[in-house]
């Protein structure tokens, strides 16, 4: 399998990472906005260089791993799509669902798959608690919980030409860092009914929110709650509870390393991805499952504005 990764960022060089440790893939082009950052990465896999879209996309690959920002996706996508190339795509699909719908709609035409990084699905201890909600070990569903109190220091926003902004981050902490958690929520307790949201821009000097919480109803009647911020200093690990008539299971993420991070959890959506192709099967997120997300924090956004329910 030839990989083309789109972006040159640090999330980027963990999708070569990834992509390295699978046996009998290779990333062979790179393409970025940042001209010297895509020459080093394209030197690091030995991959080539591309300074526009277009030389990019017309070399010959079979998947382009697109991490650049969020607002440029879709566009970025059906652009692939069009060429027949499988897309796997960084968290969030897009920023607007009107964008989305018209990515799955030209996937579906080229009939190629598209895929999406939420790679905390294939994580072993999140597998173990989707099979005990669907084995009925926690008995009936009451509650499903994400607590994402994080910290991100000014320079995180203040040196990037695209997060916390509406145009190229679609929001803040709801869209950027808290949609893993969102995603495992609906993945774990299925779809929403309605949500009633809060936002507020406490710290950091951004566009969009950086403080959000939302009350959640589900249509299998559990209801849940989000809480997320990159304003707490000095940050703390994300906690996931899901409560049922007879038992109660809470995921906590580990602390994260000062190093380099982890590419395994990445690379799990390679391979998951890459097995996809061979089968004709669904990836683990795909499109549409990555739609649902979007549409559950745009509903919050809604809520936030209007004061009322609102429903994704």
């Amino acid at each position: 399998m030839r990989i083309g990764l789109l972006g040159a960022g640090g999330i980027s060089a963990t999708h070569l990472r990834a992509a390295q440790a699978i046996a009998g893939v290779e990333v062979v082009a790179v393409h970025g906005a940042n001209r010297d950052k895509t020459h080093a990465l394209a030197a690091s896999a030995g991959a080539t260089p591309y300074d526009t879209l277009d030389a990019f996309l017309a070399h010959p690959m079979e998947i382009v791993a697109i991490g650049s920002p969020s607002g440029l996706h879709a566009d970025q996508a059906i652009l692939a799509v069009r060429r027949g190339i499988h897309v796997l795509v960084e968290k969030p699909v897009d920023t607007t669902l009107e964008k989305i719908d018209a990515l799955i709609e030209e996937a579906d035409r080229a009939r190629v798959k598209v895929g999406v990084f939420f790679q905390e699905r294939l994580l072993p201890e999140l597998q173990q608690i989707k099979a005990a909600i669907e084995e009925d070990t926690l008995g009936g569903l009451l509650f499903g919980s994400g607590h994402v109190y994080w910290s991100r220091p000014p320079e995180y926003y203040a040196d990037s030409r695209w997060r916390g902004t509406q145009s190229l981050d679609g929001g803040g902490v709801l869209m950027n860092q808290g949609i893993h958690t969102v995603d495992l929520l609906l993945w774990l307790l299925g779809p929403l009914a309605r949500v009633s949201g809060r936002i507020a821009t406490r710290r950091h000097a951004i566009e969009a929110e950086d403080t959000a919480a939302a009350v959640l109803e589900f249509e299998n009647g559990a209801f849940g709650a989000i809480e997320a911020t990159t304003a707490a200093a000095p940050g703390y690990p994300r906690r996931l509870t899901i409560v049922g008539t007879d038992g109660m299971i809470a995921h906590e993420d580990p602390p994260r390393p000062a190093a380099v991070a982890d590419a395994t959890p990445h690379r799990r959506v390679f391979e998951d991805f890459i097995s996809a192709i061979q089968s004709n099967g669904t990836p683990a997120c795909d499109a549409r499952e990555g739609r649902r997300s979007v549409a559950a924090i745009q509903a919050i956004y809604r809520s936030a504005r209007s004061g009322r329910w609102e429903k994704p």
